[in-house]
């Protein structure tokens, strides 16, 4: 098989973390069969591009200059839309043209799509990130506990540690697995996770309980956050009183259940506040809330502020 050659554009505030992971397995693939990768590094003016840690790369090319590369890859991570110029969208249109599949890596999808090149595809991005795109985006279909997929077109990974996988799994289509597999354990991976695999801990793993039925209602729950589900309710699908149920979140969690849904919901109301440009109230009513008042009293009970000056921070990944 020809080598693949990518290029990979750097958006201001970029993943530092998420572009080392699609370059460092290449770069390894390229010890054992020399030559099997290129790449080079490009922004939209050619010029260096800082990352969302302070360090600044210095691109090799301008996004419009002549390529050969076979893979286009947006690399992002905080704003990418305040980075994203029409430019850069007509210059990934032309890439698209030519024959060069795309690649993102978590906000990176942003860019994509608002060029317009994600119809018809399936995504997956950054946990935290779902909601925003999905509100911006709602026909685009979401892969939102893959931690990466892979079609013809397009190449995407959810974060640095799923770009790895994927790079793997590429470097097995393209050279077999045997070398995927010299790549893994050069980097210490210990095993090729699936794509299916999902992003986050299971909630078992997350919340450090193991009772099947508390579980199962934590599933529910973080299934139904708009429409949020009365303690009882909950308690009918495991089969056991909300009683019961209180009982179980105090023995295994030291929480209420209704105070357990309540972190769920306003946790979910920050990601969408940092994430997107919804309103306050518009987020409440997303996250279950029946009015602006029960929001901003839950919001500022539970982190101490109001939502709309949390908007100003930026999540830390």
């Amino acid at each position: 098989m020809s080598r693949h050659v990518f290029d990979f554009l750097l958006l201001p505030e970029f993943s530092f973390i998420g572009f080392a992971a699609l370059v460092e397995p290449l770069r390894i693939a390229n010890r054992y069969k020399p030559g099997a990768y290129a790449w080079r590094m490009v922004s939209e003016d050619g010029l260096p591009v800082t990352a969302s840690n302070g360090i600044a790369l210095h691109p090799e090319a301008r996004l419009s200059d002549a390529s050969e590369a076979s893979v286009v890859f947006a690399i992002a991570s905080f704003n990418p839309l305040q980075h994203c110029s029409q430019s850069i969208c007509r210059q990934l249109q032309k890439r698209v043209q030519q024959g060069q599949t795309l690649g993102a890596i978590d906000t990176g999808c942003f860019v994509l799509a608002e060029a317009g090149l994600l119809q018809g595809e399936s995504v997956t991005l950054h946990w935290e990130a779902v909601p925003a795109f999905q509100e911006r985006y709602p026909r685009i279909a979401m892969q939102g506990e893959a931690r990466f997929v892979l079609s013809p077109r397009l190449m995407a990974s959810a974060g640095a540690m799923a770009s790895v996988d994927m790079m793997l799994e590429v470097i097995s289509r393209d050279h077999g697995n045997a070398l995927a597999l010299q790549v893994s354990e050069q980097l210490v991976s210990g095993w090729v996770r699936e794509r299916t695999d999902h992003q986050r801990l299971q909630i078992s793993a997350r919340y450090k309980v193991h009772n099947a039925k508390v579980v199962q209602v934590i599933e529910q729950m973080e299934q139904h956050l708009e429409d949020a589900l009365p303690s009882e309710a909950l308690a009918a699908q495991v089969f056991i009183t909300r009683r019961q149920l209180e009982r179980l979140f105090q023995d295994h969690l030291q929480v209420s259940p209704v105070q357990f849904y309540l972190r769920l919901r306003v946790e979910r109301a920050r990601h969408l506040l940092r994430q997107t440009s919804m309103g306050v109230i518009e987020i409440g009513l997303a996250c279950g809330f029946a009015s602006a008042s029960a929001f901003s009293r839950a919001y500022r009970r539970h982190y101490g502020v109001a939502p709309s000056d949390d908007r100003t921070e930026k999540p830390h990944r």
